[in-house]
């Protein structure tokens, strides 16, 4: 990561809490991330029209983007987020326009598009952009040897935050939603797949190559248009859900998510109201993949780490599932304030849990999600650990990347959540909630609004002494309050008595069942490991001993579960699992499970810095250009 000054710098009027909700113009929902000029226009729909072509790792086509005005006054320009893209032309009605292009940040440039008089007046302009693109970070070309089934090369994009802007020109701000559609061409072996609601059958073309045809009807905000190509097959898992992935893998992810998309759905459905997307398929990606889920409409990224078997991680389904609602039918406005999205889904994410699982089995989970919050939380740069992250041009929200939006967005929900009478009343709210703002992107003090809008009683408990909205939102550390998870101690206390009896706090006459951990669910061996991953270092006698002891924890394919098992022995120096760290890091690149564990090893022993640089050498050609840039600057960090 790329941490944040440590100075609290006063936040810009458009930032500043207003508890009392109401009407907010566009100027106040200024994205810091985007130079797009969106206080004067706003993308309506635009078209895609790009073939891919691996040899050159290029996508060249053309782009045809309506944008109708925001503002009375007439503007001379439409200026577009853009980075990494050869823009060729740009007219309008068939007339050239003049354009040009301006530093904006690392991250991104602006294109000014110069209007001609006639255009000026126009409540609705069409802009026709010849373009190629493919090298930069919203791209991922991928060789055969990188892919599971090492059969052809593979093409994905990933666009959240701002690095679809790489991909085309657009507004590559959440604060704006539009529809889109495409079309792509591509070698007659390859398949394509996108984020669309609509999908319409490949033509085969004279030259032999593929059209496939693409359509979203639903406004999404542009981070959410995404790609893949590749040797990419299918199986149906629910009535309006399909697994896609590479053949090899097919009936393994078939296996894994066969019906459970569909309960998951149904049980938001009714918690939060209809699912509008139409369909919603898994796309299980290429090891290298750096997130463990995507939540692209209609077609969830999902890692391949998944796949374990057993369906212990399907919860990470639930999760994108609950997105649905939360983060693409209502939006953070601004990156800054991106629990709006995550606090939020998982929030529902444990709603669905409860719903299906109970309430014991989601506060075990939840209690996993409190250890990763308070891991983050002593090593964090301050400013990440607040709720609205202070964004300046020259920051890109991809480096604030971390636990705080998810986990302690969610102990922010689940406090909005105690003010209430009950469960049902909350889902209520948050039903309504979809209902007013889908389709758009909020700040907080939307939200804040229609909260006491629903609930007037409530006024004042804006300004409670620790728990002030604005202390939520502005001030850095733990969260004010925790929601009680003691409906999971039959889960969470035995997995607690197992982890002291072997610090040896536990006396042999107290001695718990030993072996019980092996038949644990689990999200119980992972509050175990948990506890021994709160411990300066465990002794390498005794890790040698869990090691024997435990074949379910030291010799899993579970990347829960290899992920803590490793930093427990990196932190020990127990090098006997040195070898299982290097291969775990070898057979995948997501960034929650890659980033931790570079983090173990720097500046631990000698041999622990040695297999970082090692592990780096042999997996920076196959792990994500982002995952990449971040484990340099961890190795960055190892003392010389």
């Amino acid at each position: 990561f790329v941490f944040l000054p440590l100075q609290r710098p006063v936040p810009p009027t458009w930032a500043r809490i207003n508890p009392r909700g109401g009407p907010y113009a566009m100027a106040q929902r200024k994205d810091p991330s985007s130079v797009a000029n969106v206080d004067v226009y706003v993308p309506k729909h635009f078209h895609v029209d790009i073939e891919i072509d691996f040899e050159t790792k290029s996508v060249r086509g053309t782009e045809k983007l309506i944008v109708k005005k925001n503002a009375k006054q007439e503007a001379s320009e439409v200026i577009l987020d853009c980075h990494a893209v050869d823009v060729k032309q740009i007219t309008s009605d068939g007339v050239p326009l003049e354009f040009h292009v301006r530093s904006f940040t690392e991250y991104g440039s602006a294109l000014h598009v110069r209007l001609s008089d006639s255009l000026r007046g126009r409540e609705e302009i069409t802009l026709e952009i010849a373009f190629t693109a493919g090298s930069g970070h919203a791209f991922d070309w991928l060789k055969k040897e990188q892919t599971a089934g090492k059969k052809l090369p593979y093409l994905y994009t990933q666009g959240q935050s701002v690095l679809n802007r790489s991909f085309f020109p657009c507004f590559d701000s959440p604060a704006v939603k539009c529809t889109w559609s495409a079309a792509v061409k591509i070698a007659s072996e390859f398949n394509v797949v996108m984020s669309a609601s609509d999908w319409t059958p490949p033509v085969k073309l004279s030259d032999g190559r593929l059209q496939y045809g693409f359509d979203m009807k639903i406004p999404v905000p542009v981070y959410l248009v995404a790609l893949a190509a590749g040797d990419i097959a299918s199986a149906r898992i629910g009535p309006r859900s399909h697994v896609w992935t590479e053949p090899c893998l097919l009936e393994k992810a078939r296996s894994e998510f066969d019906g459970v998309t569909e309960e998951y759905i149904k049980t938001g459905e009714r918690l939060f109201g209809p699912y509008v997307w139409r369909r919603y398929d898994l796309l299980v990606m290429p090891p290298s993949f750096p997130y463990g889920g995507m939540e692209n409409p209609c077609l969830t990224f999902v890692t391949p780490t998944l796949l374990v078997g057993d369906r212990s991680l399907t919860d990470v389904v639930m999760h994108e599932i609950s997105h649905s609602w939360f983060g693409n039918l209502v939006t953070n406005a601004s990156w800054s304030e991106f629990y709006l999205n995550e606090g939020f889904t998982m929030y529902a994410q444990r709603r669905i849990c409860t719903e299906l699982l109970g309430k014991a089995y989601t506060c075990l989970e939840a209690a996993t999600g409190r250890a990763l919050l308070n891991q983050d939380l002593g090593h964090l740069d301050p400013n990440l650990t607040r709720l609205r992250v202070i964004l300046t041009p020259d920051v890109d929200p991809d480096d604030t990347y971390c636990e705080t939006p998810y986990e302690k967005g969610f102990c922010f929900v689940s406090y909005l959540r105690s003010l209430v009478s009950s469960d049902e009343e909350f889902d209520a709210f948050l039903a309504a909630y979809v209902e007013k703002f889908q389709y758009r992107s909020v700040l907080s003090e939307d939200l804040f609004g229609f909260f006491f809008e629903r609930f007037p009683h409530l006024k004042g408990v804006e300004s409670k002494e620790g728990f002030e909205f604005d202390r939520w939102l502005n001030v850095p550390g733990s969260p004010p309050y925790y929601p009680d998870l003691s409906a999971g101690e039959s889960l969470t206390k035995p997995a607690e008595a197992l982890a002291a009896y072997w610090l040896g706090r536990i006396p042999e006459a107290e001695k718990p069942d030993v072996g019980a951990l092996e038949k644990w669910p689990t999200y119980q061996k992972l509050h175990f490991l948990d506890q021994l991953l709160n411990e300066e270092s465990v002794p390498v006698s005794i890790l040698a001993k869990l090691a024997a002891t435990y074949p379910s924890v030291s010799g899993t394919h579970n990347a829960e579960i290899r992920l803590r098992w490793s930093q427990i022995t990196i932190k020990g120096n127990y090098m006997e699992d040195f070898s299982n760290v290097k291969a775990f890091l070898l057979s995948q690149g997501k960034q929650k499970y890659t980033l931790p564990i570079y983090r173990a090893m720097v500046n631990r022993s000698p041999e622990a810095n040695q297999l970082a640089l090692e592990v780096y050498e042999a997996t920076k050609s196959l792990i994500h250009a982002q995952v990449r840039e971040r484990v340099e600057k961890i190795l960055g960090e190892m003392k010389k």
